[in-house]
């Protein structure tokens, strides 16, 4: 697999995967958003990779967003399909059964935080700045930002920091659910690889049916999301690890899930 922008680091079932670009603050061209989407197909495949964590490299920008220099001068047919490819990369990453976490240590802006928001959780350094500028360049976000962050924070929230281009900082971006949680920059690696590591404690099977359920019962009625929770935990309470964990609660142990 082509790793060109970018560096996989394996950690027993971790993968820390880096945006190698810092003369660009991290910036994605066309290229890099084409193997990042093979190498989360490749993470989702991988039997022995349970967490995948995302951040930039150095410690100005997770993602400054799109590249500017190719987006000047595109035929409108050529523009809609790099929407497309954004769209489709930050989907896969979302849809990828397993969960993910952006590490967002600087700037996160345009495309940089519309792939942080298809990430399960997003943890921020204290100097991280999040926002999508488009406005201020006569466009709108197009890599999924006006409608995930409007399902995340509201939309007037979404519409506030859409409209005004205006990034906000991590504490801010707190206090309305837009990162998990904010931590020192030096100690914010550390901080995911924690979180990473309590998540592998739980049966991944589980964990892939509860990110689907969420997922997938979003955008339908509540009455159809219902059914679908009841759907699911009912396959969850058939599994292997579902009796495990009931046997475990009752014997007073730790359980042992095996994913199955």
């Amino acid at each position: 697999m082509e790793q060109k922008f970018f560096s996989i680091e394996h950690r027993d079932k971790v993968w820390i995967l880096t945006i190698n670009r810092p003369e660009v603050l991290n910036a994605l061209n066309f290229e890099l958003l084409k193997n990042l989407k093979k190498a989360f197909l490749r993470f989702k495949q991988d039997p022995n990779a349970r967490i995948l964590i995302l951040t930039g490299q150095g410690e100005k920008a997770f993602c400054a967003g799109a590249d500017i220099q190719e987006l000047r001068g595109r035929h409108i047919v050529d523009e809609k399909q790099g929407m497309l490819l954004g769209q489709e990369t930050f989907n896969t990453l979302e849809e990828i059964g397993k969960p993910s976490i952006a590490a967002i240590n600087g700037y996160a802006l345009g495309g940089g935080l519309e792939m942080a928001l298809a990430c399960t959780f997003r943890l921020a350094s204290p100097n991280a700045r999040l926002g999508l500028p488009e406005i201020n360049l006569g466009l709108i976000p197009g890599y999924g930002g006006t409608q995930r962050l409007t399902r995340l924070v509201g939309q007037a929230k979404a519409l506030q920091m859409i409209l005004t281009g205006k990034p906000i900082k991590a504490e801010e971006a707190m206090q309305f659910g837009l990162i998990y949680k904010m931590t020192a920059q030096e100690k914010l690696m550390d901080e995911c690889l924690s979180l990473a590591d309590q998540l592998c404690q739980y049966s991944p099977l589980t964990i892939s049916l509860a990110m689907e359920s969420v997922l997938r019962g979003r955008d339908v009625p509540l009455k159809e999301g219902l059914v679908l929770e009841a759907d699911l935990g009912t396959i969850a309470y058939n599994t292997e690890d579902g009796r495990e964990g009931l046997a475990a609660f009752v014997e007073k142990r730790a359980p042992k899930f095996k994913g199955r």
